[in-house]
């Protein structure tokens, strides 16, 4: 690390601590004796998103968020489990080191969090994500969950 006294990149780190989700290290330069402050933080890739129309959108955290959002109107739904839904799918995307991810992978991930957190929200957010266009799509999703909280329950 670069001394910003003098320009010596022989220092040593004095203290180190974790501070908004970023490492913080004090170090002292070895040659000028002065201290100073450095932040380490982990690069994650730049994020296209293909959308159904085969266009590419970056990503956007605000508008995912929206999306749920919609979802769990008037439902017993916390902003900290959707901010929880929110930092899965960027956490997920970013070990696997993607660069691009389709719309229908992102909202594959939402629906598996939104079942186990309320049906009717996860059955909202599949009518659009899903694009339902009648009520056979509806009553499909509903038989999925019965059929999936009945073999859970035995």
């Amino acid at each position: 690390m670069k001394c910003p006294f003098c320009g010596s990149t022989n220092s040593k780190v004095i203290d180190s601590r974790l501070s908004d989700e970023k490492k913080r290290r004090r170090r002292e330069c070895s040659d000028c004796h002065k201290r100073f402050t450095t932040y380490e933080t982990v690069e994650t890739p730049l994020l296209s998103v293909k959308k159904r129309d085969g266009t590419y959108q970056l990503y956007d955290r605000n508008k995912l968020i929206k999306g749920i959002f919609s979802a769990i109107k008037k439902r017993p739904v916390s902003a900290q489990q959707v901010e929880r839904i929110a930092d899965y799918v960027e956490s997920t995307l970013a070990n696997e080191m993607k660069t691009v991810i389709s719309s229908k992978a992102i909202g594959e991930m939402i629906l598996e969090q939104l079942k186990h957190i309320d049906a009717i929200a996860y059955i909202r957010f599949a009518s659009v994500y899903e694009d339902f266009t009648d009520v056979k799509s509806f009553i499909s999703v509903i038989s999925e969950l019965e059929n999936e909280e009945n073999s859970t329950e035995h």
